[in-house]
């Protein structure tokens, strides 16, 4: 099957029709032509033998004319003389099967011409010859020559022969023909073959070249041994070789380049197809589709659905052939949109969202306004409890010694409150200008973790909470700053235990990979208000009532962990739903420079 597809099978059935066509037109001609060849002159030659005969019958007596005439005979003719309408002689033919009566001779309308008008005929009849016994249809060639006037009046010599032996002839040439047509064939063959390994071969090769530039190969070089046009299609093959991979190299390098830039940038982007299926993303705009699929409730990100608010930006854009802006809201984070189509030629073939988050901004200005507020309502509860506690001592209010002892005590104890706040303030303010100090050791994580969640169990016992550590399977060692580490996960714990009623639980969870190590504390507390979870890391952070810390909280945990974790180089985030709970993740990489 393969043969028939291949240029070699082609060649060859195309040959091979051409030379069967050529052979066939030129054994009708040669048929025709040796079939007119022998009739014209078979006829001349019993137009002569019959004339010889009539002169012969005219110069000589009857007798030894007539065994003259007799001489001039060969086996395969016959000849009937008819001197008049009662006297007729037949050559002495041994094939007797072979005389035609006398009256399909003189009572034929054609033959009968040359007794009563004197002219010489011919006439082709078809006969049936009993030979063998075998009655066969055979063609009979007819020549009648009237006789000379001296000789006998309106006599005739009619001489005929059977077309059989000419017939035979062209049986024979047939024949030849036919054996010389299927050696023809068999050298077209051979010669189709030949040619396969002059032209199939190398296309052949340049084939299995492209196959291999289809796989990316694109140093693959197809050799041209001739200077024929497959020479310079070889050399064409390998040029365009060189160019695609060219193409491409440059294409990767725009791609990679792309990418990078992609990568690098601080607003999410996203490219829409025309039906509105997302092309490509880049990581910040990842971070905004998680978040919107943790809202949702989806548990697989792979999901090609995108907020409605930026559907409808990205309907827009595409119906009105505009740039499209809009802001939306998830889990407490702003972000504005800036959706402008993309074109191909004149047509519209997508869109590209542009989303920027702007909750920093907004922060910051909402940080500045509450700033002050914050240190103020921080500092004003202490400062007016000395200040009382102080009058009283002093106006002596406190009757008994020790009444004056434990109003100094609650002095003391709110002037310990102030220092740790205004401590934390300063180390925060070191963190944040860069002044961190970190003691990097080798640290074997499960055991590192396993005496920070010890550390809650006797507390996690006495709310009626289950406090668990879920470890990964891989003992690994990490590098990194163990108190600052411990100081980061004592507050995660301590706030998710604070914030999670009885018979709640708290999970504290482990895996590392290539990347480094990964740490989630999750609870089923009450969760953090949506307009809340921007705000958490920030000083000072106060939610509602619900997660209200006690006396002794300074709103400074969150903001000095993720000063922490930024001073490894990692990453620190929050998720929460109202009602179902929080759950903090963080990222240490594995080398931190």
């Amino acid at each position: 099957m393969m043969l028939w597809r291949s240029v070699v099978g082609k060649l060859w059935v195309t040959i091979l029709l051409l030379v069967s066509l050529v052979l066939f037109i030129l054994t009708i001609m040669l048929l025709e032509f040796f079939e007119k060849y022998h009739v014209d002159e078979m006829e001349r030659g019993l137009n002569n033998t019959a004339q010889k005969i009539s002169r012969i019958l005219d110069e000589h007596d009857r007798e030894v004319g007539l065994e003259i005439a007799w001489e001039l005979v060969d086996d395969v003719t016959e000849v009937v003389i008819v001197t008049n309408p009662n006297e007729y002689f037949y050559s002495p033919n041994e094939n007797q099967a072979f005389k035609l009566p006398i009256k399909n001779l003189t009572e034929d309308p054609d033959l009968k011409k040359v007794l009563t008008e004197d002219k010489t005929v011919k006439k082709m009849i078809t006969y049936s010859l009993n030979k063998d016994n075998d009655n066969k249809d055979s063609r009979i060639l007819i020549i009648g020559v009237p006789l000379r006037e001296s000789t006998s009046p309106n006599g005739a010599v009619y001489i005929y022969q059977s077309l059989e032996v000419m017939e035979e002839t062209t049986r024979t040439t047939t024949k030849f023909i036919f054996l010389a047509a299927g050696v023809a064939i068999i050298l077209t063959t051979i010669f189709a073959f030949f040619l396969s390994t002059r032209i199939t071969a190398p296309l052949r090769k340049m084939r299995e070249a492209a196959f291999e530039v289809a796989r990316g190969k694109f140093d693959t070089k197809v050799p041209f041994p001739s200077q024929d046009e497959i020479g310079e299609l070889a050399i064409a093959f390998n040029q365009m070789a060189r160019q695609l991979k060219f193409n491409m190299d440059a294409l990767s390098q725009e791609k990679e380049q792309l990418a990078s830039i992609l990568s690098g940038m601080a607003d999410g982007v996203i490219t829409f197809n025309k039906d509105g299926t997302i092309l490509i993303t880049n990581p910040p705009a990842d971070r905004f589709l998680n978040s919107w699929y943790y809202e949702q409730g989806e548990t697989n990100n792979d999901i090609a659905a995108v907020p409605t608010k930026v559907m409808e930006l990205f309907q827009l854009a595409v119906s009105t052939e505009k740039e499209q802006v809009g802001e939306i809201s998830i889990q407490g984070r702003f972000w504005v949109m800036i959706v402008s189509p993309l074109y191909s030629n004149k047509y519209i073939r997508g869109a590209v969202a542009v989303i920027r988050d702007m909750t920093e901004e907004r922060q910051l200005d909402k940080l500045r306004q509450d700033f002050i507020a914050n240190v103020s309502h921080e500092l004003r509860t202490p400062i007016a409890m000395m200040q009382g506690y102080s009058e009283a001592i002093v106006d002596d209010i406190a009757g008994t010694d020790e009444e004056k002892k434990e109003m100094a005590s609650v002095i003391y104890d709110e002037s310990l409150r102030m220092g740790r706040l205004v401590n934390e303030l300063l180390d925060l303010a070191r963190m944040e200008a860069g002044h961190v100090q970190l003691t990097m050791e080798v640290v074997e994580v499960h055991s590192f973790l396993q005496k920070i969640v010890r550390k809650f169990q006797g507390l996690a016992k006495e709310k009626e909470i289950y406090l668990t550590l879920q470890l990964s399977e891989q003992m690994d060692q990490f590098i990194f700053d163990p108190d600052g580490m411990e100081q980061v996960l004592t507050n995660l714990i301590d706030n998710a235990i604070r914030h999670t009623p009885n018979l709640g639980k708290v999970i504290v969870s482990e895996r590392n990979d290539d990347r480094g190590l990964y740490i989630e504390v999750e609870d089923s507390g009450s969760g953090i208000p949506e307009e809340d979870l921007p705000f958490v890391f920030e000083r000072f952070y106060k939610a509602d009532k619900a997660r209200t810390r006690g006396r002794s909280g300074t709103g400074l945990g969150l903001a000095i962990a993720k000063n922490i974790i930024n001073a490894h180089k990692g990453q620190i985030s929050v998720k929460s739903k109202i009602g179902q709970g929080t759950t903090f993740s963080l990222f240490i990489p594995r080398n931190i420079d």
